[in-house]
């Protein structure tokens, strides 16, 4: 991990929730411009965000994994597994998704990030996914590229109804 203390990663549980929801906010604020931050947005996807956390805390694709800090979460990640229709590239179609990624500022440069990706990385395999996704800030790029993460060859475009 590049530190010399252990960090202990654990899937979330409901009473994290509140605690996953400020994590997330705090991402989306680092993250910043009108993409992530419309102006419009209010704080409605605050509860839309809790529903969805405590639904997704039992489901099969989903892992929700946690680093403790003193008060509350230091870390958290996030892994979701789709069933993609299999091709020459993704022999069984099935790929995972890395999301939200965060660590509270207070508590970054302790291997957080790193222990929970290879939590992640590590149900991923189990799953047999074909592939793992993610998006990656300027900052957190550099620890996905030493996990082994490459370019996308795919370019990346959305669209908002």
């Amino acid at each position: 991990m590049g530190t010399d203390h252990h960090t202990d990663v654990r899937q979330a549980v409901d009473d994290d929730v509140a605690e996953l929801v400020r994590l997330r906010a705090l991402l989306f604020e680092t993250l910043g411009g009108d993409f992530f931050n419309p102006p419009s947005a209010g704080d409605d996807w605050r509860d839309a965000l809790a529903r969805v956390l405590k639904e997704k805390l039992t489901e099969d694709d989903t892992r929700i994994l946690v680093v403790d800090g003193d008060n509350g979460l230091a870390a958290c990640g996030i892994g979701t597994v789709e069933q993609w229709f299999p091709g020459p590239h993704s022999h069984n179609g099935r790929v995972g998704h890395v999301i939200g990624m965060v660590t509270d500022p207070a508590y970054r440069r302790r291997g957080h990030g790193r222990a929970i990706m290879h939590g992640l990385l590590d149900w991923f395999r189990q799953r047999d996914v074909a592939r793992v996704d993610l998006y990656a800030s300027t900052d957190g790029a550099p620890l996905y590229r030493d996990l082994g993460f490459v370019d996308h060859p795919d370019p990346s475009l959305y669209w908002r109804p």
